[in-house]
């Protein structure tokens, strides 16, 4: 019988314990907000549209198929891209969320020389992109980017 409590009581804590662990959904949207940074690093076009929802549309004129073909345009024009996300702030409202951040992109060019290790600046842009809650799943359904004013 004591064998059987002892299960027992490993069982509730372990189950308190997982359930402690839930994702906020400002943690998913953090979440979606780094995995496209990542994706943007590794060139990976599929992971990063799978993040963006399909009714997608911004100030800027683009839609779903516009943005990759904009994300198309710069994989081919820079080797390697980097991204640096700075001051993010996430604002989550039932099914709608905002995220407000910075960014540095910088690239270099693989030519085999010594600068390839000195990066050439991309800028940084301020971004305020809009998510929305479909299926349980957050994407991205506008967003709007503008250079960032450098105060010198």
């Amino acid at each position: 019988m004591k064998r059987v409590v002892t299960i027992f009581l490993i069982f509730v804590i372990a189950i308190a314990v997982l359930g402690c662990n839930r994702q906020t959904d400002q943690d998913k949207v953090k979440k979606i907000i780094t995995d496209i940074q990542t994706a943007g690093k590794a060139k990976d076009l599929k992971k990063i549209m799978k993040n963006l929802s399909k009714t997608y549309s911004d100030p800027q004129g683009f839609n779903y198929e516009g943005i990759r073909g904009l994300l198309i345009g710069y994989f081919f024009r820079y080797p390697k891209i980097s991204v640096y996300i700075n001051n993010l702030t996430i604002s989550v409202e039932n099914t709608s969320a905002k995220a407000v951040f910075q960014t540095v992109l910088t690239s270099g060019e693989k030519t085999g020389s010594v600068t390839d290790v000195i990066p050439q600046s991309l800028g940084i842009w301020d971004f305020d992109v809009t998510l929305k809650k479909e299926s349980n799943d957050w994407k991205v359904t506008s967003a709007k980017w503008e250079e960032a004013e450098i105060i010198e």
